[in-house]
């Protein structure tokens, strides 16, 4: 029974995956497997991608769900709830969080502008970003969301919904960015107070944004286009 239940476990979607069981994205952080915008393709494509072995990933899915304390599940709250958890959640800590970060980043530019290992070009990165974060989530606080909370037929809300998911795409590309920028966000060990927090502080922006952009990809949109 236990083979059986692996073998499913990996030929389901992460997305599928992170949705039935929270704890999961705790494991595809720490494995970089993209939960998110690619939470479509099974544990065992993925895991073949990133040439890791997929009965290894089950079993820490399965010592994760066994330890986690409670995380909520989504996929059976109403959708207005959902809405309201991701604005209040991720919208505000990213608004909240990032541009502090900014900051952070045009210092150890400026100040460590001679170290080889220096992030050069990473506050316009940033600033980009962030900008382009900003109009997503207000075309999501504005128009959609509404939409959702009232309910509104999959076929009116399926067009802004295709757009959300490919700026998620895009937001995917900035993270990319970010860690090749960054050396893969490896703090450095001459690195100073400021060079660290920075580095931590965007490691925990990416592993928010993933699980912020998992509620919308494979929870919100897909209840609100089912037909």
């Amino acid at each position: 029974m236990q083979v059986t239940a692996t073998m499913h476990t990996i030929q389901e979607s992460l997305g599928d995956i992170a949705t039935a069981n929270p704890a999961a994205t705790r494991v595809f952080l720490r494995h970089k497997l993209d939960f998110c915008c690619g939470g479509k393709r099974s544990l065992a494509d993925a895991c073949r991608a990133a040439g890791l072995d997929p009965t290894a990933i089950v079993a820490e899915l399965e010592q994760e769900a066994a330890h986690d304390g409670g995380s909520a599940r989504w996929e059976n709250q109403p959708q207005s709830e959902l809405a309201d958890h991701i604005e209040s959640r991720y919208h505000a800590a990213l608004r909240r969080d990032l541009p502090p970060l900014i900051e952070a980043a045009r210092k150890v530019e400026r100040v460590h502008a001679q170290k080889p290992d220096v992030p050069a070009g990473l506050t316009g990165v940033l600033t980009d970003f962030f900008a382009e974060m900003q109009q997503h989530m207000m075309k999501e606080e504005k128009i959609l969301f509404p939409m959702i909370r009232r309910g509104m037929p999959a076929e009116v809300v399926e067009m802004p919904v295709n757009v959300m998911e490919r700026e998620h795409d895009t937001h995917g590309e900035y993270l990319a960015k970010i860690r090749s920028l960054t050396g893969d966000l490896q703090i450095p060990a001459h690195a100073c107070a400021t060079w660290r927090a920075l580095y931590d502080g965007l490691v925990a922006v990416e592993a928010d944004l993933m699980k912020h952009i998992h509620l919308e990809n494979n929870v919100l949109f897909p209840r609100a286009t089912a037909r």
